[in-house]
């Protein structure tokens, strides 16, 4: 590896840490200023209990020794014991949360990245023409439609009617039925919107002076789509993929929900209304993490993808 790559590197990994820890003091303050407490909500409690409740959690503490010490706690990823879920601590619930979402995640990922270059790249092909059209109405759709009405109309045509596939979510282990209408909802609008970029930008790299160049010189279409202008083209989506992936592999708050799938997007929507401040914040932190690692990814895969691309 290069030098100036690896400084490069080592400079993009001092800026993910700070920027880490300005989620974190965010995170921490903006939850603190949310008026009432975790413990509101319980019925029937006294004043003695909601005091030695605050000091076993070390909410009685000043905000500011609170806020170093979570701050220390939460950069090795020690994000504290669950308020509602007693005896659970945040990051075992968020690892097993995530440990069902992550498979889903990544396949509609994978999907998504296939099945939209594949298809923005045939639509660019065949620029103008029939297939050119419907693949461009089939993707529009696909983005205008919410992901929440996407997933009741599978679960009703596919469970409701025809009873191909659970209801439920996943029922039981080793029965992978349930993944393939999350996967599915998840991979829709990723799939458009990659479809469309790689569209626009083929296009673009099909219309550049070497590709002209490619052509008087006798190189064959595949040769000139595949080695040429698909490589040179990518780039856009490869800015997209790592926010795509970080997001859906973390869950999707809705199509979780939809199909009762024990995510770590239904398990930060119970957080919310069960007022579970650690696991909100652990949550948060967690999925910042996943997002900068993708960023940071991506940009190191710019300069494999296309070695003409200079990293500063």
């Amino acid at each position: 590896m290069r030098k100036d790559t690896l400084i490069y590197i080592g400079k993009r990994l001092i800026l993910c840490f700070l920027t880490i820890i300005v989620v974190i003091t965010a995170t921490f303050f903006l939850m603190n200023a949310i008026p009432g407490g975790p413990f509101l909500s319980e019925k029937g409690t006294s004043q003695t209990i909601l005091d030695n409740l605050n000091h076993k959690y070390g909410l009685d503490q000043p905000l500011f020794m609170q806020y170093i010490n979570y701050l220390k706690s939460a950069l090795i990823f020690d994000y504290g014991p669950s308020i509602k879920q007693k005896g659970k601590e945040v990051i075992d619930i968020i690892l097993t949360a995530f440990k069902t979402s992550l498979p889903i995640g990544v396949i509609a990922g994978i999907m998504a990245i296939v099945f939209g270059t594949f298809f923005g790249s045939l639509a660019a092909v065949k620029h103008n023409k029939v297939i050119d059209r419907v693949i461009m109405v089939f993707s529009t759709a696909s983005v205008a439609f919410p992901s929440f009405v996407i997933a009741s109309v599978l679960l009703y045509v596919f469970c409701s009617k025809l009873g191909w596939f659970p209801a439920n979510g996943i029922t039981t282990e080793g029965d992978y039925s349930g993944y393939i209408l999350p996967v599915i909802t998840l991979s829709m609008y990723p799939t458009a919107y990659i479809t469309r970029l790689t569209r626009s930008s083929t296009l673009d790299v099909l219309n550049s002076d070497y590709i002209r160049t490619a052509k008087a010189k006798g190189v064959s279409k595949p040769v000139i789509l595949f080695k040429h202008a698909l490589r040179n083209s990518l780039t856009p989506v490869i800015t997209y993929a790592g926010p795509m992936f970080a997001s859906i592999i973390t869950g999707s708050l809705v199509v979780e929900q939809i199909f009762s799938i024990p995510g770590l997007g239904r398990v930060f929507i119970r957080a919310i209304t069960g007022r579970d401040y650690p696991l909100i914040m652990g949550t948060t932190i967690f999925l910042t993490v996943l997002v900068i690692g993708m960023i940071l990814i991506c940009d190191i895969l710019y300069k494999v993808v296309n070695p003409r691309v200079e990293l500063e």
